[in-house]
Parts: structure tokens; C-alpha cells; sequence
């Protein structure tokens, strides 16, 4: 089960860019904002078979301009997607895949997950069905940086400016007929990279350890995806 909370920990963040679009402080490690679609590759350095793809792009509707995070599996699957406000880099909303394999809006109960600045501690809390029938799943990340979290990360063989933040994770599988109740509980690392955005996590032991590997165009990443 930590494993699946890792799989499918995303953390979001923005690029640096020459003019400041988000009140958020930390802007400068988020991800690209105003840049095309784009693809993010990572891979399982412990386990070199797994994959994730993340697909990254911008929409601007009535409600303003956002910014959407898909998660993918390596063979292709959509698992969740996250969408952020750009103003303040809160989420707007959280898409899962559901037991039937459709996608289902989930109950966004606390919509902080990427820190407004250097001491500032997010709570993201999201509720959706779980994989047995009459079941719940809560997952809840409190995210705050490190002690000596802004410093240089390696990124796909070079330094960058990063942050590294701290995940305390809690997943809770409920059953609101029987009232069981059973909770995992966790810590986990998530790197962010001025010009880029997520390039790394892993859980503490390093058991499970994604890097970025790739950054793809939309034409390429789409290839990829049909693969």
C-alpha cells in the first residue's frame, strides 16, 4: 500500500519565467506555465521496469487559467489528474479512474498541496470510491520543505536550483456501513526544479524511487502514450 501512495503522490509546481503569474512565492518551481503541452517521463531507479508519464498543460476558461497534471501509467492508463489554479497554485479540482475504469471527479476536501513559500505547510485531502463495493478511500498529504530543502538537485545528469518538501501521507480505506477502518500511514520526499517542476520522489527507505528521464513535446508524448 506505501508503495501504491507513492505511485501515486504527485506534487505540482511552476517554472521560472520572466513575468510572475501566480501570487504563490514559490512560483519559480512550479511548472511551466505558459509553455505547450508537455510530457514528463519518470522511472523507478529501483525497479527500472515502472514507469510514470505525466502530461502537463495549460486551459483557460471563465474561471481563469489553470494548470492540469495528468498521471499516467507506463503502458498508457490515466490514473488521476490534478488541476491548479494558476492565480495561487491551489487545486481547483482532483480527477481519479475509478473501479469501472471511468473518470470520476473525487470530493476535494482540503485543496492546498504546493507550499506558498519557504515555511509554509500544504494540506491536500481528497475522498473517492475505493476498489470494493460500499468502500471509501481518504487520502491526505500535509507538504512542507525540509530543513535544508532549497538547494541544488541533480536533474537528468545536471544541477539545478531546487526545493526538496517533505510528504506526510495518511490513506484510509472506510467502510461507512461496517465502520472499518483500516489507515497507512507514511513519509515521502518530492523534488521541484526551477524551470521544470517535479523531477523526483521517493519514500524514505528509497524502496520506491521515480526520477525524471525524459521531457517530451506533445507529438512525442502522445506516441509515447499510444504505444
Amino acid at each position: 500500500m506505501i508503495k501504491y501512495l507513492i505511485l501515486i503522490l504527485l506534487a505540482a509546481s511552476t517554472v521560472s519565467c520572466n513575468k510572475k503569474l501566480s501570487t504563490n512565492e514559490l512560483e519559480a518551481y512550479f511548472y511551466p506555465i505558459d509553455e505547450p503541452t508537455t510530457f514528463y517521463v519518470y522511472r523507478d531507479v529501483v525497479n527500472g521496469l515502472d514507469e510514470q508519464i505525466h502530461r502537463i498543460y495549460s486551459i483557460e476558461d471563465s474561471k481563469g487559467k489553470h494548470l492540469v497534471v495528468e498521471v499516467y501509467t507506463g503502458d498508457g492508463r490515466i490514473i488521476e489528474a490534478y488541476n491548479y489554479n494558476v492565480d495561487s497554485l491551489n487545486l481547483i479540482d482532483h480527477m481519479i479512474v475509478n473501479a469501472q475504469g471511468k473518470r470520476q471527479q473525487a470530493d476535494l476536501l482540503k485543496n492546498t498541496y504546493f507550499p506558498k513559500n519557504k515555511t509554509d505547510e500544504t494540506y491536500f485531502a481528497s475522498r473517492f470510491p475505493g476498489f470494493y463495493d460500499s468502500t471509501f478511500i481518504l487520502r491526505e498529504v500535509k507538504r512542507k520543505a525540509t530543513d535544508k530543502g532549497f538547494r541544488d538537485i541533480e536533474v537528468m545528469g545536471k544541477m539545478k536550483d531546487g526545493v526538496v518538501f517533505k510528504d506526510k501521507i495518511r490513506q484510509s480505506l472506510f467502510n461507512p456501513f461496517t465502520h472499518v477502518e483500516n489507515v497507512v500511514e507514511g513519509n515521502a520526499y518530492a523534488y521541484f526544479a526551477k524551470g521544470i517542476g517535479l523531477t523526483e520522489w521517493h519514500d524514505v527507505k528509497k524502496k520506491v524511487h521515480f526520477k525524471l528521464e525524459q521531457v517530451l513535446d506533445e507529438k512525442e508524448g502522445l506516441k509515447l502514450l499510444s504505444k
